[in-house]
């Protein structure tokens, strides 16, 4: 038998049908025949591109036998595709693919390929190319089969589907870090919540970021000031024909996208040039080309608050998990995509700047309108008073609570303490309009039921937009050292006297909130002794919100049973242990008639006191009289340095201080130690002494008379003096 061209094994396939005895004798060059014919005919009847393959040296290859499919599928005519000039390349495959062929080949296993193909007329498509040995009896050449199919459609499927998922990925990471800023931002008065959310880009989404202010002169800041100094006039720094984007953005109220070139000269002077500079160090080390600086606005509602400065990665290897892909290069877009999540945090950090710029604004006029609306207390005149006020932290800082000492005609002197709802602006204006209208009345007509009745007719016609409570009392001096205490309540907690340990509630001519009354309002009277003391207060003192009102006062009462003080500030010092932790304002107004049972000096009770003073210069005599006041009640006798010494330093806060002034007393058990705060930060000063000059001796008597020191505070500084048991001698010279 022969053998057949194609290299098929049809004589051992004929040999073996005769020894089986199925073929009739001559059959066998029939089936020879058929068999040579076979071959052929099946390749060209399947529908897939099929092609034959043959490998030569060095893994060379050329096709040596394809079906028509292989033909329709390429746009290559047969003898095109099995020329034999075709040992090294194929037109059909870039250099990838040749490559990638050649490595299957070398590797002698079946294998499946993904290419880049392009047909005759240069269309381009994926094909998917199963290889396998073609083992042919008899035939000395490697033979491969080689099927080709068009997978275009499913290779776009799949670049689409990976395109999702990097956007998801995308998203995901952009998502998770704007939400880890809002979280920070809950915390914005942290001193480091900027510096916070920039190590978080830093982990997260680029090399370096930074927060940066232009105040003073532009620095990085680590957390949000609320209360900024003035913004520096940025237009000088602009000369003619200079270009400065920093300013441009700083300047600017859109939000837009500068890059800058870390490692390029900028023009002196400008702000440009000041941030590339602050930048600098947070790129060395970094490749040259590596070093593009991505300064976006921080925005506020109406300007620019502030700068985000980052150095974003150029190197793949240096991004989250989340911006690669599998071959390990950034997912499309990463750039867009890093500048998207920048700009987001920009804008969030820019609103929560503004929030609290503009809380700090709004708080600073309420809290300045209420300081303004609180009286100026006097001396009064045969009674010993002290009044406290603290708004409550948990809120804005500021509410309606409010206390009034007037002294009145012919030595009768008024007190009122009241409540208005509330802690805004709103609350404190509608108690400045109630606090004048009861002084008003109070002038003119002396009775307390009088005066709220012509208070609550006045406020119905104002249509006050809060309801208030307070108390309203007269003191009256009698002839034997007492006084006669006539009162009105509206909706107000009862005021306490003390006597002898015994604690009373006055709680008579009670009325319904200010302005609600529908009858005459009552005046009831109560008679005060020396010695006896009287507590006037808002809610904020006794009320929580895990106990009743009602059990809030009893540990009132019971703890002024226990008050076994000498003066009225001692009392309130006492008292205050209640406002530990206050859920609301805080106003207190104790009255402490002098005389009665003084009995000894005080020992157990805490020697500590307080005042809040205004910046008068009146307050310089009252701190005077206070601090006398306090060493009578602890049995020191030596009074004349502490009155030195406090002068000075309240005529300091008085000349050099702004807002309200606190005074505060204790007796440390060696030395009588006194602080002295006020709004102004700045460091009080020892001058040198100079004979030529008038004043500015007041820190040199109080620093022969005591150590002294200062130190800053939320709200300015406090300065204090503990009071040595001998006066220093001087040394040098001038001793």
């Amino acid at each position: 038998m022969g053998k057949s061209p194609h290299g098929v094994g049809a004589p051992d396939v004929a040999a073996e049908t005769a020894q089986g005895g199925h073929v009739a004798e001559g059959e066998g060059d029939v089936l020879e025949g058929m068999r040579t014919a076979l071959a052929p005919a099946v390749l060209e009847q399947l529908p897939a591109a099929v092609v034959v393959l043959r490998v030569g040296e060095h893994h060379s290859w050329r096709i040596v036998a394809a079906n028509e499919a292989a033909e329709v599928l390429t746009g290559y005519p047969r003898a095109e595709l099995l020329a034999p000039d075709r040992e090294i390349r194929h037109p059909s495959l870039y250099i990838d693919g040749q490559r990638a062929m050649r490595a299957a080949l070398q590797a002698g296993e079946p294998a499946s390929l993904t290419v880049l193909s392009r047909k005759a007329d240069g269309t381009e498509y994926w094909a998917a190319v199963q290889l396998a040995p073609l083992h042919v009896a008899g035939v000395g050449a490697q033979l491969w089969t080689a099927v080709v199919r068009d997978v275009s459609a499913q290779v776009a499927s799949a670049q689409l589907e990976r395109l999702r998922l990097a956007i998801e990925r995308r998203a995901r990471i952009g998502l998770s870090l704007v939400a880890r800023v809002s979280d920070l931002l809950q915390d914005s008065d942290s001193a480091d919540v900027l510096r916070a959310i920039a190590d978080l880009l830093t982990r997260q989404l680029v090399s370096w970021a930074g927060f940066f202010v232009n105040d003073r002169a532009l620095h990085e800041a680590d957390g949000i000031d609320d209360d900024p100094p003035p913004v520096r006039p940025l237009t000088l720094r602009r000369e003619a024909g200079e270009h400065d984007e920093v300013l441009e953005l700083l300047l600017g109220t859109t939000m837009r996208r500068v890059t800058l070139d870390a490692d390029a000269v900028q023009d002196d002077g400008t702000l440009t040039g000041d941030l590339v500079e602050l930048v600098r160090p947070h790129t060395r080390g970094r490749p040259p080309g590596d070093r593009e600086l991505i300064v976006l606005p921080v925005l506020g509602r109406q300007r620019t608050l502030g700068l985000l400065v980052a150095v974003a990665h150029r190197d793949p290897a240096a991004l989250p998990d989340e911006l690669v892909d599998e071959s390990g290069t950034a997912v499309p877009g990463v750039e867009d995509e890093v500048g998207t999540v920048l700009e987001l945090v920009a804008r969030r950090v820019g609103m929560a700047m503004d929030n609290a710029q503009l809380y700090a604004r709004e708080h600073a006029l309420a809290e300045t309108l209420q300081r303004a609306m609180l009286p100026e207390q006097a001396d009064v005149a045969g009674l010993d008073v002290w009044t406290y006020y603290a708004p409550n932290a948990e809120h804005a800082q500021v509410g309606g609570d409010w206390y009034d000492v007037v002294n009145l005609r012919d030595g009768i002197v008024a007190v009122v303490i009241g409540d208005v709802v509330g802690h805004d602006v709103e609350a404190a204006a509608s108690m400045g309009q109630l606090r004048s209208v009861v002084r008003a009345f109070a002038a003119e007509l002396v009775d307390p039921g009088t005066v709220l009745g012509r208070v609550d007719a006045l406020v119905t016609g104002m249509r006050m937009p809060r309801t208030a409570s307070l108390v309203y009392a007269a003191f009256t001096p009698c002839e034997d050292g007492a006084w006669d205490m006539a009162y009105s309540r509206a909706g107000h907690l009862p005021a306490l006297r003390v006597r002898a340990g015994e604690v009373s509630e006055l709680n008579e001519a009670g009325g319904t909130l200010v302005g609600f009354s529908a009858r005459e309002r009552r005046t009831a009277h109560a008679r005060v002794l020396p010695g006896d003391v009287l507590v006037f207060y808002t809610d904020g003192l006794i009320e929580r919100r895990d106990r009743p009102m009602r059990e809030g006062l009893d540990a009132l009462v019971e703890l002024c049973s226990h008050v076994d003080v000498r003066d009225a500030a001692g009392v309130g010092e006492e008292l205050l242990q209640l406002a530990d932790a206050p859920e609301d304002d805080v106003a207190m107004v104790v009255i402490r008639v002098p005389g009665g049972p003084e009995g000894e000096a005080e020992v157990a009770a805490p020697r500590r006191r307080r005042w809040q003073l205004p910046l008068d210069p009146a307050s310089i005599g009252r701190a005077r009289h206070a601090v006398r006041r306090a060493c009578a009640a602890w049995g020191i006798d030596d009074v004349a340095a502490a009155e030195l010494v406090i002068s000075e330093l309240m005529a300091n806060a008085v000349m050099h201080g702004w807002g309200r002034i606190v005074l505060r007393l204790q007796d440390t058990g060696d030395g009588l130690r006194i602080e002295v705060e006020d709004s102004n930060p700045a460091p009080p000063i020892t001058r040198e002494r100079s004979t030529g000059r008038v004043g500015g001796f007041g820190m040199h008597i109080v620093d022969r008379l005591a150590d002294w020191g200062w130190r800053p505070t939320s709200s300015g500084k406090v300065v204090w003096a503990r009071l040595r048991s001998e006066p220093a001698r001087p040394s040098g010279p001038e001793a």
